[in-house]
């Protein structure tokens, strides 16, 4: 089955006229998100230390909407790699797609001088390759150690990007497979700077793997079906189906999975208990005095990739429910204030976060990888009296459970002012709420 041939095909004819208005409402708000945690993560470390390493000159490419400028390649690289860095970007088809895909086409088409409809549909070119692949195996690739953002994302990236050049089916096919061998990212650096590297990495492979191909260099046509190639080499258990056709379009993945935008900055498999915790404290405030002990109850898959227990800073926070659930006992609230270096350091913090538990199950939820059917959490006081929350079975956020416009504007808003934004969040929000009527350039303008 030809699947890289079939995909290099699909991108190649995609045109924006083909799209259907859910698809590009779904790549709207991934665009909309993905720019608000890029802002918001570029004063960062990460994207910071990467941008002192490449050192890259100025170019045709904006770096997270300050006026400063570099070439496409290393925009992409160090844009993705801040938009990933608070782990505050949304999340579908395993792994976290706009992060990787909205900075590879905002640097490409900032240098093309592309329009915003093309922008769109380069998204939806490249969310549709991400789908199609992450669907393929029926096993999760977390617990083999691969970080799906690092591997589907460089794909994905690459067919987006052609997209954008308008690359025919043989040369887009190629860019796919060479950006095959440019797929990687391990779990075990979760909760440092290289996991948001992964994300930035990603973007970069793709970008100039669909320059590659153009210029002509060559892979193999069958480099994510071969039995010894992407889909094989990324499987668990070797159980991926490289044979059943692909039905791109047919339905359209993005239109079926949407995208789940987060309400916390933190590792996503957190959110559904903290929706439990939070409402739990709603109703029955809680003081850090009155807990003898804290279980969540969450999927043994979600919970391996929790593995800090006792954090010390506020990255390592993110990938710990020991350190979710302190701070927001002690905070009521899980927002970018708590999830620095300070306030997991905090005498009280740590001292709570030893009280918290984490007990897992296999009661997997057949719609989400790796989840259980529900996640919950239960705080027994001192006085022996036991406190259970709901079931959550979809975080606030989720695609089936969504943000309200003005919540997502609020989001945007403290992510650019997090970030000391050099544009006004009204300007930039209306600008890509109205992205297929301006080109990339007009949409990067300070001012």
């Amino acid at each position: 089955m030809p699947l890289t041939r079939d995909l290099g095909g699909f991108v190649a004819d995609l045109s924006f006229q083909q799209l259907p208005r859910e698809a590009i409402d779904v790549a709207r708000i991934g665009f909309i998100d993905t720019i608000a945690t890029m802002i918001a993560g570029s004063r960062d470390e990460a994207p910071q230390l990467l941008k002192t390493a490449l050192s890259p000159p100025p170019g045709k490419a904006t770096l997270y909407f300050t006026g400063e400028t570099a070439p496409a390649p290393e925009a992409a690289w160090i844009n993705g790699t801040a938009a990933h860095a608070l782990d505050y970007d949304d999340v579908a088809v395993r792994g976290h797609p706009s992060t990787v895909l909205v900075p590879a086409i905002l640097a490409e088409a900032e240098e093309l001088g592309a329009a915003g409809s093309e922008m769109l549909a380069a998204y939806v070119a490249g969310y549709e390759v991400w789908a199609e692949l992450s669907w393929r195996d029926p096993h999760d690739q977390r617990p083999k150690g691969w970080h799906p953002t690092g591997i589907f994302g460089s794909i994905a990236a690459a067919g987006a990007c052609a997209r954008l050049r308008g690359l025919d089916a043989g040369q887009t096919a190629m860019a796919l497979a060479l950006a095959a061998s440019q797929a990687g990212g391990l779990m075990a650096n979760f909760g440092t700077m290289t996991k948001p590297f992964h994300a930035g990495r990603a973007a970069h492979a793709g970008l100039v793997s669909a320059r590659m191909a153009e210029a002509g260099f060559t892979a193999s046509a069958d480099a994510l079906e071969h039995p010894s190639g992407f889909l094989t080499a990324v499987s668990p258990k070797g159980e991926a189906d490289r044979e059943t056709p692909a039905a791109l379009g047919n339905p359209w993945h993005i239109v079926k999975n949407r995208l789940s935008i987060k309400k916390y900055p933190a590792c996503y498999a957190v959110h559904r208990s903290l929706d439990g915790i939070l409402d739990l404290l709603k109703k029955r405030p809680l003081k850090p005095e009155e807990i003898a002990g804290i279980t969540a109850e969450i999927s043994d898959t979600r919970a391996m990739i929790l593995r800090n227990h006792q954090p010390q800073t506020g990255l390592e926070g993110k990938f710990s429910m020991e350190f979710a659930m302190a701070a927001s006992v002690i905070a009521n609230r899980a927002t970018l204030t708590e999830y620095t270096d300070d306030f997991v350091r905090r005498p009280d913090v740590q001292e709570l976060m030893r009280k918290v538990a984490v007990a897992t199950n296999q009661n997997y939820d057949p719609e989400v990888s790796g989840a259980a059917v529900y996640d919950q959490v239960r705080i027994e006081l001192v006085s022996g009296e036991m406190l259970e929350s709901a079931q959550v079975r979809r975080a606030r956020g989720a695609a089936e459970l969504p943000l309200s416009d003005d919540e997502l504007f609020v989001k945007f808003g403290t992510c650019l002012e997090a970030g000391r934004a050099a544009i006004a969040p009204e300007l930039l929000f209306d600008r890509l709420q109205n992205l297929e009527r301006l080109s990339a350039r007009e949409l990067t303008a300070i001012g």
